[in-house]
């Protein structure tokens, strides 16, 4: 398990929410949505974990905030 990327929807570039309120929940990179949560439903469909996975870039690194150069 060291060194395995757990999978996320929330922390992936994927995901999206729906304003389908029967299937709320989205993955751009597999063209579908539904009700569970992407990742729930591939690992359920298939016996794996999402392939498709891709993680976001941190708050941290999008230039918002002092911490990039602004203030003090």
């Amino acid at each position: 398990m060291e060194g395995e990327v757990r999978v996320n929807c929330f922390d992936c570039v994927h995901f999206y929410i729906t304003w389908d309120k029967n299937f709320p929940r989205g993955c751009r990179a597999l063209s579908f949505k539904g009700r569970e949560m992407p990742c729930a439903t591939v690992l359920s469909s298939s016996g794996i974990e999402c392939q498709r996975f891709t993680p976001r870039e941190s708050e941290r690194g999008r230039g918002r905030g002092p911490e990039r150069g602004r203030g003090v």
